[in-house]
């Protein structure tokens, strides 16, 4: 990693908060303790400088030290920030009681998710109560061309910018049934313009299916997105057609709430 900031406007930047915030993404990235010279290394700094920076987020509470071997770690205030900035996003306060019907009535596994910088965010989940569970996180990143969540926000962008986005984060192959070629994508994401909902068919993980719809705010624009996951076993035939026609429905429900109109 080297000390090269994205420039904002000339003059902006204050180089010492640039990299401490970095330092809070490289321990993110790794998701693990590490040493102050572990830190100095990847950031390329002087330990001296790297220790300061350290000593500060640990004083204001966004890195932890650790009492035994000295390592850094994210902090608890990291988490509370975090869940003061989740809390004030009306999709997400909006969307939860609709979710949880969804989750009532259908037993399966519910996602809530966002596009950012071209990739799935997963912001809320619901977990099933059902045997067969989904694996997967609040914070969870994944792409876009492979989850239904991600061919709904992708069949409602222009077509350069959908260009720009996998010209960027690939087509990566994840199972067999994988969309691996553009052309290909293409046809699916008019698909889910067409019929208002997309479908992933063990495109990211085998034996799974997934039926999602957009959420849209007042101005039309698609928000964010839910999703239904579960097995084939139970995503097939009439049980499918169901899941379908309630996601539909219950998307359409948070769209209104959230002041869109038709």
């Amino acid at each position: 990693m080297t000390e090269d900031f994205p420039t904002v406007t000339a003059g902006t930047q204050v180089r010492s908060v640039a990299k401490a915030l970095m330092i809070l993404n490289v321990l993110a990235e790794h998701q693990r303790e590490m040493s102050l010279g572990d830190i100095a290394k990847e950031m390329q700094l002087a330990k001296s400088t790297a220790y300061g920076l350290l000593a500060t987020l640990r004083d204001f509470g966004y890195i932890e030290q650790s009492p035994l071997d000295g390592k850094y770690r994210l902090g608890i205030r990291l988490f509370e920030v975090g869940n003061i900035v989740a809390n004030s996003w009306d999709v997400r306060q909006v969307a939860a009681p609709f979710i949880q019907t969804l989750v009532d009535e259908l037993g399966e596994t519910v996602h809530l998710v966002v596009l950012d910088k071209g990739e799935v965010l997963y912001i809320d989940k619901r977990e099933s109560t059902k045997s067969l569970r989904i694996v997967s996180q609040v914070g969870t990143r994944l792409p876009a061309h492979c989850t239904g969540v991600g061919k709904v926000f992708l069949a409602n962008l222009p077509i350069n910018e959908v260009r720009r986005i996998i010209a960027t984060k690939g087509l990566s192959r994840y199972t067999k049934n994988t969309i691996t070629d553009f052309s290909r994508l293409e046809e699916e994401l008019n698909l889910v313009r067409q019929q208002g909902y997309a479908m992933d068919n063990e495109e990211i993980m085998e034996s799974l299916r997934c039926v999602a719809v957009p959420l849209r705010d007042h101005t039309g624009k698609v928000c964010a997105a839910i999703s239904v996951s579960g097995p084939l076993s139970r995503f097939d035939g009439e049980q499918l057609e169901s899941i379908v026609n309630l996601i539909v429905r219950i998307g359409q429900e948070i769209s209104t709430s959230l002041g869109y109109r038709s």
